[in-house]
């Protein structure tokens, strides 16, 4: 089982319980049991239009109830489903956060929680959009099944081609019945979540833009002649080589040794430095 880089007490539970494990993904799972008991009891007390207010809705967050991008998912009636997710969170939840550490498990399950909201309320500029109850648990199975595409689940079927099928089956099922909020949920957080665990695989990496630092611009200055500076040190160089090697030759085989061409040279170079002490003087 790969483990991924992360302090090795992140990828701890958080506690043990008479021997029991008790990673985060648990206690995700008793906040959304617990709404769903508040919820229940308010139903039940015909206090229904208090939920009104937990619920999300992008015309009263485009208002300035921001409070509706968080406690929408608090607002949980009991069903079968909501069961089933419960399920989801607690048992591909709880391996995701072995693998990924409790960090990153969080980062994945607060992206999968506040895209829908985020997403609608930028929808909500054109078509008023509304929904409530917890979104993100299928999503958990996506990224289960991204990580481990070829885990035999249910009648011996990888965990891929569930994923696959049960995607297929939702997306017809919302187009059927022109469940728009069902559909781009369904398919901004199952893309969100296969995004999310194939960035921390490596098959991709973000670009990095950097839009503070910029490169220094080099400018010559009109004053400046680079070119002419660097000709004339060059040519003095040449000279002064030209200068010790005469010199050099006089002091191996004399004077007499000189060629006509190497005695003008030395006469030139004499005359130069003359030139040199005269200025200076």
């Amino acid at each position: 089982m790969t483990r991924y880089d992360a302090p090795d007490e992140d990828h701890q539970p958080l506690m043990w319980l008479r021997g029991h494990a008790i990673y985060a993904a648990y206690f995700i799972v008793l906040v959304y049991v617990a709404s769903m008991l508040v919820t229940s009891v308010l139903l039940f007390a015909n206090s229904a239009h208090l939920l009104t207010w937990a619920q999300f809705s992008s015309v009263e967050v485009l208002k300035g109830q921001i409070w509706r991008i968080f406690s929408y998912g608090f607002v949980n009636p009991p069903s079968l489903w909501f069961a089933v997710d419960m399920f989801m969170i607690a048992w591909f939840g709880r391996e995701l956060e072995k693998i990924f550490g409790r960090q990153r498990f969080l980062r994945l399950f607060a992206g999968l929680y506040l895209l829908p909201p985020l997403l609608f309320t930028l929808i909500g500029l054109w078509r008023p959009m509304q929904f409530s109850g917890e979104l993100g648990a299928f999503a958990l199975f996506i990224a289960f099944a991204t990580l481990y595409p070829n885990v035999v689940m249910f009648f011996s079927v990888p965990a891929k081609w569930i994923a696959a099928i049960l995607v297929s089956i939702n997306t017809l099922m919302a187009l059927s019945n022109h469940d728009w909020v069902a559909l781009i949920s369904l398919w901004a957080t199952t893309g969100f979540a296969y995004a999310f665990v194939s960035f921390e695989q490596g098959r991709f990496t973000l670009p990095s833009i950097n839009f503070w630092q910029r490169k220094p611009k080099l400018r010559l200055l009109p004053d400046l002649k680079p070119t002419k500076t660097v000709s004339i040190s060059v040519a003095k160089e040449d000279s002064m080589a030209e200068m010790d090697s005469l010199l050099d030759k006089i002091a191996r085989s004399g004077m007499s040794s000189l060629t006509t061409k190497e005695r003008a040279q030395l006469a030139k170079a004499r005359e130069s430095m003359m030139q040199k002490k005269g200025e200076r003087s």
